[in-house]
């Protein structure tokens, strides 16, 4: 099971920090991936880290703002979103994938096995 948390309303240029907590599995074998869906348009990636923390990848839209990381001795996987933009405004959401991931795969929602309930951001202009 994975829950998201620490979306909200913000102001353009604040930060917040996402957390994925994993409950029922050995949350360290798995990639971990960010995606979110704005209002009307289809889901897109965000942010991956691999099993081990050694690899990540972003979108270009947040490359430079956001960054991910994991704790996997606390099952939580964060992304810290920094200089929010009004286009960041969408609910946000984690999932899991395998421990053998591809830099190009990373990025791809059908990789991914599972998914939890999103949080979402707003961010105001």
């Amino acid at each position: 099971q994975l829950q998201a948390s620490g979306g909200g309303l913000v102001q353009a240029g604040d930060s917040l920090r996402l957390s994925c907590v994993a409950s029922g599995s050995p949350f360290g074998s798995y990639t971990m991936g960010w995606f979110r869906q704005a209002p009307g348009k289809q889901r897109k990636f965000v942010a991956a880290i691999t099993w081990g923390g050694g690899s990540t990848r972003y979108a270009d839209s947040v490359k430079g703002r956001f960054t991910i990381s994991r704790d996997n001795a606390k099952n939580t996987a964060y992304l810290q979103m920094n200089s929010l933009k009004p286009e960041d405004t969408a609910v946000y959401s984690c999932a899991t994938g395998p421990q053998r991931i591809t830099f190009l795969t990373m990025s791809t929602p059908r990789v991914y096995n599972y998914w939890g309930q999103g949080t979402l951001v707003t961010v105001s202009s």
